[in-house]
């Protein structure tokens, strides 16, 4: 199966720009929140980390073969997220395989997107992520570590990983709210200063995808 992910991506390296991906998951929870947060990231890393990525993204399901088809997929939203089991499989194989997932709590997710990822991972722990990570280093500096861009509950922005043979595969971002502030400026007026922040942490975990 990493055989099978690792000709893919060459492929879509050597003859076609890149394509990032958003999930689209059961259980209720609006997986199609922040509509221009991706597009709006994309713009960003094509501009100032000289990417090639498409300009739009996928949506894509995860019991989908396609799945495979995408080095970065982001989870988001506010409510219930469920994966059935063959949901489960297809992840922690796309996962395994070399693909990253980025879940971003919109605010509400959190109690029931951990159960899911125990449900893809149960012989791996979310681990937090130091402030001195490389993540928060290239190409952007945050020495604090997750920049806090909403308050939410008023919580610290906190970064979790699941992490196999060094390499971060799934990256779980709470309390921050990073896609918010990747939307259109007047969709949540958020000031310019924290979407700055927030961009160059995407642009951040964007860098690691591609170069770790």
């Amino acid at each position: 199966m990493r055989f099978a992910f690792i000709l893919i991506m060459i492929s879509l390296h050597t003859f076609q720009a890149q394509e990032l991906a958003l999930l689209k998951y059961n259980g209720g929870g609006d997986w199609y929140a922040n509509p221009t947060s991706l597009p709006n990231l994309i713009k960003y890393c094509n501009q100032n980390l000289q990417t090639k990525l498409k300009p739009k993204h996928a949506i894509v399901e995860a019991n989908s073969i396609e799945l495979f088809s995408y080095p970065f997929v982001h989870l988001t939203g506010h409510g219930n997220v469920v994966f059935s089991s063959q949901e489960v499989s297809n992840l922690r194989n796309y996962m395994l395989a070399g693909g990253f997932l980025h879940i971003d709590d919109n605010y509400g997710l959190d109690q029931y997107v951990r159960k899911e990822i125990t449900k893809i991972f149960p012989d791996k722990s979310l681990v937090e992520l130091p402030a001195n990570h490389e993540l928060f280093s290239a190409p952007y500096s945050f020495p604090a570590g997750l920049p806090k861009i909403h308050q939410h509950d008023g919580k610290p922005a906190k970064a979790f990983a699941i992490i196999h043979n060094g390499r971060i595969i799934l990256l779980y971002t709470y309390e921050t709210d990073l896609g918010d502030a990747w939307e259109d400026p007047e969709v949540h007026n958020n000031p310019e200063e924290l979407r700055l922040k927030a961009f160059k942490m995407g642009a951040n975990i964007i860098n690691y995808v591609f170069n770790k």
